[in-house]
């Protein structure tokens, strides 16, 4: 089943998400029976929909234009946080952010573990905040600086991280918790 939810035409909505076509708006509801990929979202009386039935990590962050594209709410990006599990939403002084950690093995494995992001990150044009904290403490911190706050695109980045072959690097603890939660 396609979840669709309705947002205000003020509301953010990343330009490559799914479209529902064949829309009836009932009230505060919206109805989806057919769901498609485009690269522009939909509109019926002023409602853009926003359908999340796409794994996050096949998705492409596309170029954020911060003239057209404002941070989503909180209330948003909550509905999104079950895609990137590990990931926290952070509140830094009312910038929304994604927010995880990790130890590594050693303070070598935690700049390998930046390389693999830094691939990552350079193949959808979308780059975190890297930390290395104390000698195996890595860091990251994802939003879209252009805007101020969250878009699809940080989502997107944080599902191809955690879909990343890292566990060489961590901590034995680190991965092994990391392997329990999957």
């Amino acid at each position: 089943m396609v979840e669709c939810r309705a947002v205000s035409v003020r509301d953010r909505v990343p330009a490559s998400s799914f479209f529902c076509s064949n829309i009836r708006v009932a009230g505060a509801g919206v109805v989806c029976s057919q769901v498609a990929v485009s690269a522009n979202t939909n509109t019926h009386n002023g409602i853009k929909t926003l359908c999340s039935a796409e794994d996050l990590s096949t998705k492409k962050c596309v170029p954020c234009n911060a003239k057209d594209l404002r941070p989503m709410s909180e209330e948003a990006a909550n509905q999104l946080m079950w895609q990137v599990t590990g990931w926290d939403l952070l509140n830094d002084g009312g910038t929304l952010k994604l927010h995880r950690s990790w130890k590594v093995k050693t303070f070598s494995k935690g700049l390998e573990f930046f390389q693999e992001v830094a691939n990552v990150a350079e193949a959808e044009g979308h780059h975190p905040d890297l930390h290395l904290v104390g000698w195996n403490n890595v860091i990251i911190d994802i939003w879209t600086h252009s805007v101020g706050g969250l878009t699809e695109n940080d989502f997107i980045l944080a599902a191809k991280i955690n879909g990343l072959d890292v566990q060489h690097l961590l901590s034995k603890k680190t991965a092994k918790s990391a392997q329990s939660s999957a």
